[in-house]
């Protein structure tokens, strides 16, 4: 199941969107970069086949994580929200309908497990 879902990886610090990235590719899932909520805003333009947006939310620019967050559910409705941060943690009124929070740091697994589980 997880080689069809097509994941939006959206975090500023370079190491960590490397270590989320390599981990999901190395688990069948595919995976598009982006290190600010510009970048992956113009990335959900051009491409129709995005399925969850993974996203930090403390990000450099005019747009944090939530932001984007919102953005993409009024957007792309299709696609899937999980919203993380080391700094701070969010209720479920804090993000969009059907969106997850995942606090830093994370558990081995636990990433590709909310992703195939949120994508039902």
């Amino acid at each position: 199941m997880p080689s069809s879902i097509i994941v939006l990886l959206v975090e500023d610090e370079p190491l960590i969107r490397m270590e989320i990235a390599d981990d999901l590719n190395d688990r069948g899932f595919e995976v598009i970069e982006a290190g600010n909520a510009h970048d992956a805003i113009l990335i959900l333009e051009s491409r129709s086949d995005v399925q969850v947006l993974f996203t930090d939310i403390d990000m450099p620019g005019r747009m944090n994580g939530l932001m984007l967050a919102a953005h993409t559910h009024a957007q792309w409705p299709l696609v899937k929200i999980i919203v993380t941060s080391g700094l701070r943690s969010m209720s479920i009124n804090d993000m969009p309908p059907k969106s997850r929070f995942m606090g830093k740091p994370y558990v081995p697994n636990s990433i590709a497990a909310a992703m195939v589980d949120i994508i039902g």
